[in-house]
């Protein structure tokens, strides 16, 4: 049986401060007081990026402006974000749980999974791996990490997310039903705002009466996403720990936007531009990629993401885009989205020979593809001769314009 474990930071950013703040000598440990790291300390613009346990007793919320927090709490601390900072403290974290294993997947700055299995025989218990590695970091590092177990990184995940700080918990799947299921849904893996709504209106209030719904009446309310969280409540979830090999790994682009997305369209807009930018990258580099993913980061700096093996490999940006359109309605629950990404992986040569069918796309004749082509090969050229910003597409002009001037 396979050992996971998600090894997440607790409270990354306003720890990761602390902890050099006290290393240069500072008097104060922002994690026992009430703190946020955030905005601008003047001014208090901006949103609350990470919270002190003492500032969460106030009602304060990771993602909520600053100003509101200042509402709660008058004699809030706060700090600005060093993205350098946690870069480095993020960096020396990983290094360190290499020595234990190469099996490290990490999904974001502050957070990992590691494949386990193999170190099993070396210890008692996946529990006593889990301690050793917790407490190390507490010794070496200054700072305090969650860790959960399973036997798949989404029960891992999920046991991670019990009491913090500083804790182990296991999330097996003999333990589901006393440990998972009592849980409120809205604290169930990718289950964002809009989609716990949804399942309240239908009287599903607990991760345990979502994993006993029948998955057939969740999908005229949910689509595809529905009987995804269904499987998530039973704990279904097959996912491998994929390590970030030395070369790079692939080729692709995010974008942070200037206002969250909130509609599907908005979403397909910002999806079109990113897939040009990566089809683009990928005939430069005489590439073609096998595997495409989409990432989401929602407005609350929750990130998800869903991959997909192609296929065939391609650089073609309508194909990029077609796909990752499909990635994107399997994977977003309608909460607003501040950042979306596309990133394509398992490059091949461009020239690589491949086997075909005459019932491929290349073979059949349709005007519409024929037509994009061109235009695109066009647009291309006077991209590559005028600079990116040159050819703008209508939603682009429309999004750039006053509405009382359009």
């Amino acid at each position: 049986m396979s050992v996971i474990f998600h090894i997440d930071v607790n409270s990354a950013y306003l720890s990761w401060t602390a902890v050099e703040e006290l290393k240069n000598g500072g008097k104060r440990d922002l994690r026992k007081i009430p703190a946020i790291i955030g905005g601008d300390q003047k001014s208090r613009h901006g949103i609350v990026l990470a919270k002190s346990i003492p500032a969460k007793k106030y009602g304060i919320r990771t993602g909520e402006p600053v100003v509101n927090a200042f509402r709660k709490c008058p004699g809030l601390v706060t700090a600005s974000p060093d993205h350098k900072l946690y870069g480095r403290y993020s960096g020396r974290l990983m290094e360190f749980l290499k020595s234990y294993t190469p099996m490290i997947e990490q999904v974001s700055v502050d957070e990992c999974y590691m494949d386990f299995t193999e170190n099993m025989k070396n210890y008692h218990s996946p529990v006593e791996g889990a301690m050793e590695i917790k407490n190390e970091v507490s010794r070496r590092f200054g700072f305090t990490v969650n860790i959960g177990i399973s036997n798949n990184k989404l029960l891992a995940k999920m046991a991670s997310d019990f009491e913090k700080p500083d804790k182990v918990h296991t999330l097996f799947p003999e333990e589901i039903q006393v440990k998972m299921w009592p849980l409120p849904v809205a604290e169930l893996y990718m289950a964002g705002q809009s989609s716990v709504e949804i399942l309240r209106k239908l009287g599903i209030f607990t991760i345990g009466e979502l994993a006993v719904m029948d998955p057939r009446l969740l999908e005229p309310h949910l689509k595809s996403h529905g009987r995804r969280l269904w499987e998530f409540a039973n704990g279904i979830g097959n996912a491998a720990v994929e390590p970030e090999p030395g070369e790079a790994k692939g080729i692709g682009n995010s974008t942070t936007l200037s206002r969250d997305a909130v509609t599907e369209d908005e979403a397909k807009e910002v999806l079109e531009r990113l897939a040009a930018s990566v089809g683009r990258r990928l005939r430069n580099a005489g590439q073609k990629a096998k595997m495409l993913s989409v990432e989401i980061k929602y407005y609350n700096f929750e990130s998800s993401s869903h991959q997909k093996q192609l296929a065939r490999a391609t650089n073609r940006d309508e194909d990029i885009y077609e796909e990752a359109v499909l990635l994107f309605r399997e994977l977003w629950d309608e909460t607003p989205i501040r950042l979306l990404g596309i990133r394509s992986s398992k490059l091949a040569e461009e020239n690589e020979p491949e086997q075909m069918t005459i019932f491929d796309p290349q073979f059949q004749f349709d005007p519409k593809r024929e037509k994009n082509k061109k235009i695109n090969q066009a647009l291309e050229k006077v991209r590559m001769k005028y600079g990116e910003g040159i050819v703008m597409s209508g939603s682009d002009i429309k999004g750039n314009v006053p509405d009382d001037k359009r």
